[in-house]
């Protein structure tokens, strides 16, 4: 599509890419604007029919929002932000520096300004900074006649109209109802007496990974999110959880590397920036293989008698460090999900410490054997690698299956309990047992 838009350009066939636009799906279309040049860009967006124009823009990168922005007039500025979903034009103003809020809050609707003000107290990546008020709702007392009237005239402007909500004339949640139960039931049948009273709701402050949890476990298209009185303040749709879910997923993928979590694409975030976010946790893990050296160190007299040793430092400390990764990867992953819990924490590390005795045992005759017929029978070398190395891998799962439940019961992310930290702890115990078990049985 880019290349026909751009020969359209040439030949100045303006209405042929207007109709080829219409035709295309808008996520496509807002695909296409992050290829363009800025110089087209503006250009094209003019010829977009007004409601489209506001949905492929909710779909656009960050940067070409913000062109668009500073090259449009006001008037067109304040169609676009009337146009846009509430969540949607919540979303486009957190991401734009000071000035450019200024001029969209300035060219926005008093209605639509106050509710989006309302929007950004909210604390980031909860509840209510992911949900949308336009949604359809109900009146028990209703008919499936007066809930379809209701559809028809208010639903155009919803998000979604797949689910419907129940409330009081307060506002307070009293159930739900789909466009499905309507469609099959009687034309005169009450609401109340199709509605589901059993909600699943979340506050307004819930953290966003356990709604999209939620989302996950119940496969819901969207959920409620009310106040501390239960009134119904918004819905998240499913469109947003999926993005909350992808933006915690990378978050924990940045966290398990040693890096500080960003939300900028890694090609749009400078080098500089970059840097920044990864420097300080390789100055900590740089810092923490000291207390390695004075491992060494200290035992430095043993592997003077038997330099031998030293060849098989790196075999243990990478064991232990798969060993701890392959752990501290699956607890994780099962602290997301919700399939493991704090209260599992002893039944974890007995699962693992049998996983480790099993994987151990295998590694560690493997290297007795490979030791004694490659190193002139040295039964006793062999022993202190095996032995360490089986007690290097009991370590090492259980460090990595118990750090990040550690970091669960303290509020803090179990992903920052990844790869880089279990396997310095890991290295310096390995270390530290390798050396100790050798002194015992070689006598040095």
């Amino acid at each position: 599509m880019l290349e026909n838009i751009l020969e359209l350009l040439r030949t100045r066939r303006y209405m042929e890419i207007r109709s080829l636009l219409e035709e295309s799906n808008i996520v496509d279309v807002a695909d296409l604007f992050d290829q363009l040049d800025d110089e087209y860009t503006v250009v094209i967006f003019r010829l977009l029919p007004k409601g489209m124009a506001a949905d492929v823009f909710s779909y656009m990168e960050t940067d070409t929002q913000k062109h668009i922005v500073e090259s449009i007039t006001d008037r067109e500025l304040s169609g676009i932000i009337d146009e846009l979903f509430l969540d949607d034009a919540v979303d486009f103003i957190e991401e734009m520096p000071a000035n450019v809020v200024k001029r969209v809050l300035a060219n926005t609707g008093k209605e639509k300004r106050t509710l989006i003000n309302r929007f950004l107290k909210y604390e980031e990546d909860t509840a209510g900074s992911l949900m949308t008020i336009e949604f359809v709702g109900l009146k028990k007392e209703m008919t499936v006649r007066d809930a379809f009237d209701t559809i028809r005239r208010t639903g155009p402007d919803k998000e979604t109209i797949y689910t419907l909500y129940v409330m009081d004339e307060n506002r307070k949640l009293e159930g739900i109802v789909s466009a499905k139960d309507l469609l099959l039931a009687h034309i005169d049948e009450k609401v109340e007496d199709i509605m589901d009273s059993n909600v699943i709701y979340v506050s307004t402050d819930e953290d966003r990974e356990e709604i999209a949890n939620l989302f996950q476990k119940y496969d819901f298209l969207s959920l409620p999110v009310v106040d501390r009185e239960r009134r119904l303040v918004g819905i998240i749709t499913i469109d947003d959880a999926v993005e909350a879910l992808q933006q915690e997923n990378t978050e924990d993928f940045e966290l398990m590397a040693a890096m500080t979590p960003s939300e900028a694409p890694y090609l749009k975030t400078g080098v500089f920036a970059h840097a920044k976010r990864r420097v300080l946790w390789l100055v900590l893990l740089m810092l923490s293989s000291i207390f390695a050296g004075s491992i060494l160190t200290k035992f430095q007299d043993s592997f003077a008698v038997m330099p031998i040793l030293v060849s098989f430092m790196p075999m243990l400390m990478n064991t232990g460090g798969n060993c701890g990764s392959q752990a501290s990867t699956l607890i994780i992953r099962g602290l997301s999900l919700g399939e493991i819990q704090g209260r599992d924490a002893l039944r974890v590390w007995w699962r693992e410490i049998r996983i480790a005795v099993l994987c151990g045992i295998v590694l560690s005759l493997v290297s007795l054997l490979r030791i004694y017929f490659f190193y002139d029978h040295n039964f006793a070398l062999g022993l202190v690698v095996a032995i360490s190395l089986l007690a290097t891998v009991i370590i090492a799962k259980s460090v990595g299956c118990l750090l990040p439940i550690g970091a669960k019961k303290l509020g803090l992310d179990p992903a920052i309990m990844a790869s880089p930290i279990i396997t310095t702890i890991v290295d310096i115990c390995a270390l530290a047992l390798y050396f100790t078990v050798a002194k015992m049985i070689l006598h040095i």
